[in-house]
């Protein structure tokens, strides 16, 4: 029993390694279409570990909503708009310096306060359940406008691909 908990351990840290360097790649690569496949690896990463924690349904949300929908939705915008990959758009900034201070700091705080707080963990907290019933009710009763707004919002950002579109086939003329 020993051993299937070492593999299980060494399992799951090797897909949050795998999710680090695909996340990495979401903000290194020059390449849009290639950080946006690096992105959907992300999302199944954490779907991964989702389910390695015995949160089934996170992952299968997971899975749908975002790798599904969302990952669909932007790669399809990245294929409209070809100008985004042009070889006259710089595909570097001058500001990676300070990102990277910035973003050190931020580590630093972070850990710090992750290190300083206190995690009491109660009885009352360890007993919750909460069952996929009461979570699909509360998502179609209490939150169901929240999520039509944001399915709203995936739409109009459909349509602005495809207006942004329609402009840059407009403005180079017939071929």
């Amino acid at each position: 029993m020993e051993i299937l908990e070492l593999f299980s351990k060494i399992g799951i840290y090797a897909t949050m390694a795998l999710v680090l360097v695909f996340a990495l790649g979401v903000v290194a690569l020059r390449n849009l279409f290639h950080c946006a496949l690096c992105l959907a690896a992300v999302l199944i990463g954490t779907a991964m570990i989702y389910v390695a924690l015995h949160a089934e349904f996170l992952a299968a949300v997971q899975i749908l909503v975002y790798v599904g929908a969302v990952m669909t939705l932007v790669i399809f915008v990245i294929m409209l708009t070809e100008h985004l990959g042009g070889k006259t758009i710089r595909q570097t900034n001058r500001q990676s310096p300070a990102a990277i201070i910035g973003l050190s700091g931020i580590v630093v705080l972070l850990g710090t306060l992750l290190m300083k707080t206190p995690w009491p963990v109660t009885a009352k907290a360890l007993d919750a359940k909460v069952s996929v019933m009461s979570l699909g009710k509360a998502l179609m009763g209490t939150y169901a406008f929240p999520f039509e707004v944001i399915s709203v919002i995936l739409i109009a950002c459909l349509i602005g691909a495809i207006v942004i579109a329609k402009k840059d086939v407009s403005e180079k003329g017939p071929s």
